[in-house]
């Protein structure tokens, strides 16, 4: 399984730089969309480590919450940043006339990058992604 780890961990570092880009363009829901999917992929590859997976995004998540937040293993941040950057992303890719900040696509890809940094450090130190 370390080889889907890693690579899933590096789609999530793709996704940032992805997501930083389109910021400085000022395309801002493309960057929310890209920051949601570098968190989500990060998840993913903590449930590769365990051979585990979901068809739904919202399985993801409720598995990542119930296994590795209420368990302790990352600060509760981490649950909040995901269900914000999951909330804000379907909002921008479904809702009609959805306006999306500057600011808000700032707070979403620093977001992103401390999930990446934090999940890439666990991994790292349970000896993953060396």
């Amino acid at each position: 399984m370390r080889d889907l780890t890693q690579y899933r961990i590096s789609i999530s570092k793709e996704r940032l730089e992805d997501a930083k880009t389109l910021l400085e363009l000022g395309s801002f829901k493309g960057s929310i969309n890209r920051s949601y999917y570098s968190i989500f992929s990060s998840v993913r590859a903590l449930l590769a480590e365990e051979e585990v997976d979901f068809k739904k995004h919202s399985a993801v998540i409720g598995y990542f919450r119930q296994h590795y937040i209420k368990t302790g293993v990352f600060d509760s941040r981490f649950s909040k940043y995901v269900g914000e950057a999951f909330e804000i992303r379907n909002n921008c890719d479904y809702e009609d006339f959805f306006v999306v900040s500057k600011e808000a696509a700032e707070i979403q890809y620093n977001n992103a990058v401390e999930f990446y940094e934090e999940i890439k450090k666990f991994l790292e130190s349970s000896d993953s992604c060396s």
